[in-house]
């Protein structure tokens, strides 16, 4: 892994020197104005895709992704002075990637802010003004924490969560029922209601917030006063089985929001639907959908720091928040407008006049809208098999934006053999169907990157067949580990904990009638074995890096990857006295106790 890409903006910080060179590392952070504008799952930042559009690729050439999601790869094709063209059938993600592309004038914007505004007041006026504790004034509620009350598994009698944490000096193992004594969990526990236990408000008379008992408002916002969407979560979705709806009664998307962020949600979507502009229109919506989780239930609390909402499940913590759904709108908006302006700068600092043309088309990836040969470049990032379920989670916006992806049509793998699942052998049907397609519309000298991640090697092997099957050929020395940084502890400094932490971006041919067999063959008994240590020998910082290194080396030498797995490179490194630093992440060589 000798050639390292950092990028921390936009201009000039990954481009490659000259066509067709990749690097074998790009390594991003998930923190620039246009990733963060808005939310979407393993979304790929435009800082990762910009040095494969200009390795394979000239301004004004046309790139294509089959599996577009968020339009990540739209975004950085226009900043490049590319043209694009996207498709999905994410309804979330189309709105999303449409989102981006919309440049809306900044005064435009805060102008149509404060209208908007008006009308949420108009509707449920004082819905976040709250008593001040310390004088008579009002206060706006900036937070409010809830907690669940479970009933005692021994005695049955209620327990306020996070009162009872409290008192066990915030450590779950010493939680006790307040009524028996006896030591409390929650597994067994029934969940028996939800109180709010401390409110956060901003008074003018302090210059910070102020922690106080929770109050009722000074005007009630209440849901059965005004229409709502709510999309009832089918059993059938994978979402809904693992993350247990049936078990904590929560069948529908409005579920998930208090009462009173339930209700200001539709004033403000009602609001934002009256203004006439229509770009204006959806940069706003797209600002709404971007705050939907944090407006929920799902925002998990933490004594430290709020810990955001889960994105690949439906996971409520015991203690979570209730935010001020117009602050976090506002916010949200700001982020938007400093995502323009880093797309206009970039644009700006190559001189590029006229916006490239891009679209976003909502279909099939088998079934591409473009005639044969048309295309310079493809740069596609698939659903990584049974990873995420994208329109399960999609569905938690999409109810909102009245769209609805056809979950059956994804390309995805279930975790279960319940009767219709959606097995590996029809992942691998569409993924080679919508590379065949891509191939269809690539001109003869057109490349294609795909970007894909996966701890089975089933998954891997899998996409062997499919590049071969639709008549690619992977160049062996165009292989990229793509690390996007890692922001949670957990598959990076908690040991061999068997999650990949980054990707690989295989860049291929469109095939040609003389180019070699690229069928793949059984791989030497020693062959795992030699990539870790070749891969500890090039410095690979963590687990992640040593396995995408064997993948890496697999895949070069067209080796069958279905027997490897990330478990059995945690297997190679004990037996090479490795460990995992737990305040890093990073190997470290394991302190042997003296007897």
């Amino acid at each position: 892994m000798a050639s390292v890409s950092t990028a921390s903006e936009f201009s000039g910080a990954t481009t490659t020197d000259s066509r067709g060179v990749v690097p074998d590392l790009v390594a991003v952070k998930r923190s620039d104005p246009v990733y963060m504008a808005h939310g979407y799952l393993t979304k790929v930042p435009v800082t990762a895709i910009i040095p494969f559009i200009e390795a394979f690729t000239e301004p004004g050439d046309l790139v294509c992704d089959l599996f577009a999601g968020s339009g990540m790869t739209g975004v950085a094709a226009l900043m490049s002075g590319r043209r694009a063209e996207l498709s999905d059938i994410s309804e979330l993600g189309a709105h999303i990637g449409n989102g981006y592309l919309n440049l809306v004038p900044g005064r435009d914007l805060d102008e149509a802010v404060a209208r908007v505004e008006q009308r949420v007041d108009r509707t449920f006026p004082g819905a976040y003004l709250h008593p001040c504790a310390r004088h008579d004034g009002a206060a706006t509620l900036s937070k409010r924490v809830w907690t669940f009350v479970y009933a005692c598994g021994h005695c049955n009698a209620p327990v306020n969560f996070y009162e009872t944490l409290e008192a066990a000096g915030w450590s779950k193992r010493e939680m006790q029922c307040p009524s028996c004594g006896e030591s409390f969990v929650t597994r067994n526990a029934d969940r028996i209601g939800e109180v709010p236990v401390l409110d956060s408000v901003s008074c003018s008379c302090s210059a910070k917030l102020i922690d106080q008992a929770p109050s009722d408002p000074f005007g009630p916002a209440d849901p059965a006063t005004i229409d709502f969407p709510s999309e009832v979560i089918e059993s059938s979705r994978q979402m809904y089985q693992a993350s247990a709806l049936a078990k904590h009664g929560l069948n529908s998307t409005s579920d998930f929001f208090s009462p009173r962020n339930l209700a200001v949600l539709a004033a403000l979507r009602n609001a934002i639907a009256a203004e006439d502009e229509p770009s204006i229109r959806e940069k706003l919506m797209f600002a709404f959908t971007a705050i939907l989780p944090r407006a929920s239930k799902r925002y998990q609390w933490s004594r430290q720091r709020p810990l955001n909402a889960a994105n690949g499940n439906y996971y409520i913590a015991p203690v979570f928040y209730e935010w001020n759904v117009l602050d976090l709108f506002v916010r949200k908006v700001r982020a938007a407008q400093k995502a323009d302006r880093a797309v206009r700068a970039e644009l700006e600092a190559r001189s590029i006049t006229q916006i490239p043309s891009t679209r976003y088309r909502v279909g099939s990836a088998t079934d591409l809208d473009l005639e044969d040969g048309t295309v310079d470049y493809v740069f596609t990032d698939p659903p990584f098999g049974s990873n995420i379920f994208y329109s399960d989670m999609n569905l938690f916006q999409e109810a909102w934006l009245g769209r609805i992806t056809d979950y059956t049509e994804e390309a995805v793998v279930d975790r279960g053999k319940a009767a219709g699942h959606r097995s590996a052998e029809r992942y691998e049907q569409l993924l080679t169907d919508g590379l065949r397609e891509a191939h269809r519309v690539l001109k003869d000298d057109g490349w294609l990157s795909l970007n894909f991640s996966n701890s089975s090697g089933a998954l891997w092997a899998l996409v062997q067949r499919a590049i071969c099957a639709a008549g690619f050929t992977l160049d062996p020395d165009r292989i990229s580990v793509l690390d996007k940084g890692q922001r949670s502890v957990k598959g990076l400094a908690s040991g061999f904990e068997n999650v990949v932490t980054a990707d690989l971006v295989l860049s291929m041919r469109k095939s040609q009638p003389r180019d070699e067999s690229s069928a793949v063959r059984g791989a030497p008994d020693d062959a795992t074995a030699r990539a870790v240590d070749e891969a500890l020998a090039l410095g690979a910082p963590t687990p992640t890096h040593v396995y995408l290194h064997v993948v890496r080396s697999f895949l070069r030498h067209r080796w069958d990857a279905s027997q490897l797995h990330i478990a059995d490179i945690g297997i190679e490194l004990t037996a090479r006295d490795l460990d995992v630093d737990p305040s890093t992440g990073r190997l470290i060589r394991r302190v042997v106790a003296r007897s």
